[in-house]
């Protein structure tokens, strides 16, 4: 396929599903621009600066990876980066209903930028950052779910709102 892709979410925490979404879509295109977004209405674990931090820590030494924040539109944001194509991720049938809904809503924004979706590898098909955040709130265990610095950074935001 080749060009660049976006990948956009919120990424509170990066799981290792995110991780592994990107790994792959650098097998198919020639850039791959992490859009981390930031979203008035949600209140993240994370603030945006702390999870394009721990994104570029994790990812940032792969071959043609950047990680940027954006708010806006998302087909505005790919169009001003050369980006012609907006990487989704599917893990359930529940999953493409969302995501359909906003591939079509692109698509009427601007006809030029595609939406891609890769199927979450089997492994990683059960973890999403909301259940790895609730398993950490409670002391569960992240092995497999996150990179080790991020599941370190979890605890350490967890131990402060139990101090604060």
């Amino acid at each position: 396929m080749g060009g660049t892709i976006v990948y956009p979410g919120t990424f509170d925490p990066i799981t290792n599903g995110h991780v592994d979404l990107i790994k792959r879509a650098l097998k198919l295109f020639d850039r791959v621009i992490v859009a981390v977004g930031v979203h008035p209405g949600k209140k993240p674990l994370f603030n945006c600066d702390e999870r394009v931090e721990m994104i570029r820590m994790t990812v940032g030494q792969l071959p043609n990876v950047e990680v940027e924040k954006f708010h806006g539109l998302l087909v505005n944001f790919a169009k001003e980066r050369g980006a012609k194509t907006i990487l989704r991720g599917l893990r359930a049938v529940s999953d493409f209903e969302y995501e359909l809904q906003r591939a079509i809503m692109n698509r009427k924004l601007d006809r030029d930028v595609e939406t891609v979706f890769l199927m979450t590898g089997f492994r990683y098909i059960f973890v999403s950052s909301t259940i790895v955040k609730e398993a950490a709130q409670f002391g569960g265990s992240l092995d497999g779910l996150v990179p080790p610095l991020v599941e370190e950074r979890i605890r350490q935001k967890f131990r402060e709102r139990i101090k604060g």
